[in-house]
């Protein structure tokens, strides 16, 4: 796993609150808060993650 510094929690309305972090190398990730073992990091397929989860609701208070 990287050594991701990881930013203070953004929490919105929901009951869901996200962490974003970077790495030495520059590289962006994001992660339930509390969960940060299972993060996603800056590729087309977290772009698509995030997507959907938007759409399922589950992640609505980030927009």
């Amino acid at each position: 796993m990287p050594d991701i510094h990881w930013e203070d929690s953004f929490c919105g309305e929901g009951n869901s609150c996200y962490r974003f972090g970077t790495d030495e190398q520059g590289n962006s990730y994001i992660a339930v808060a509390g969960a940060e073992e299972h993060f996603l990091t800056d590729s087309r397929e977290a772009l698509q993650q995030l997507i959907r989860a938007i759409k399922a609701g589950r992640a609505d208070h980030l927009l």
